[in-house]
């Protein structure tokens, strides 16, 4: 098992790469994690060094496509930091970014805090502790050159793969009512169009958002009021290029974009 030290120095090493913008091959044998809770330890100690303030949580890999990209069996939780929140219809720097893609997602905000518990906490409840849902644009990136063979544990280590994200205004539709599960956002990207779906964020993004309120319990960690959880990409990840623009039509639920500089 890591260490206090340990988990300091791998997360030390982490966050410099991060601020160079340069990449690694792995961890030191020392440093590298064993385990989900190693990884996430790791992750913690990143957000005590950020210079932003944590914003929210992103949820990779809840889609097929999204594990195969890279290379992973299930979701992960990562966190979102304030200094990496692109404002809507911005432009997004691509420098140092290898991973370059873009990933159309519904972000919840949340109203009101959910505590650690040791019984899970259903769909139900977690969304009635939802204040507002918002159309969204995930960039995630790896400190990982080949983050495809980094393994589950060094990712979430590596927060999840979180990069840059993007958040569209709150919907004003009445999105309760709404079957998320067959919504298809329209894609635009390069003159061509894309069609999204729902279901491919764990079957439902509203189970997506209750999996990161429940991996986060079992981690000892409270989802607060007015964090933002973006849940996964509805649609395989696009690749984008600088000088790119990335637009997401959510029909009644809003509009997102964001250009590539």
């Amino acid at each position: 098992m890591l260490d206090k030290d340990q988990i300091a120095a791998a997360s030390q090493v982490l966050v410099q790469h991060w601020r160079d913008g340069t990449k690694l091959d792995a961890l030191e044998v020392r440093l590298q994690p064993q385990s989900r809770a190693e990884g996430y330890a790791i992750q913690a100690a990143l957000e005590r060094q950020s210079s932003g303030k944590l914003f929210g949580w992103k949820i990779a890999a809840t889609s097929e496509a999204g594990q195969k990209h890279i290379n992973v069996a299930g979701p992960m939780a990562g966190r979102i930091m304030s200094d990496t929140v692109i404002a809507d219809g911005g432009a997004a720097p691509m420098k140092g970014n290898e991973m370059r893609v873009g990933e159309p997602e519904f972000a919840f905000r949340m109203g009101r805090n959910l505590p650690p518990r040791a019984a899970p906490y259903t769909v139900d409840e977690v969304l009635a502790a939802v204040e507002t849902l918002h159309p969204a644009i995930e960039i995630p990136d790896s400190r990982f050159a080949d983050f495809v063979s980094a393994g589950e544990a060094q990712l979430i280590a590596d927060n999840a793969c979180a990069h840059l994200f993007v958040l569209g205004a709150p919907t004003i539709a009445n999105w309760r009512a709404m079957d998320l599960i067959e919504e298809r956002p329209q894609i635009t990207l390069r003159g061509e169009r894309y069609v999204g779906h729902g279901r491919n964020v764990l079957g439902d993004p509203r189970a997506a958002l209750a999996w990161l309120a429940n991996e986060l319990s079992g981690l000892g960690i409270t989802l607060r009021a007015g964090q933002v959880v973006t849940t996964g990409t509805c649609h395989p990840p696009l690749p984008i290029a600088a000088g790119d623009h990335l637009a997401v039509d959510f029909g009644v639920l809003g509009t997102v974009s964001v250009g590539f500089a």
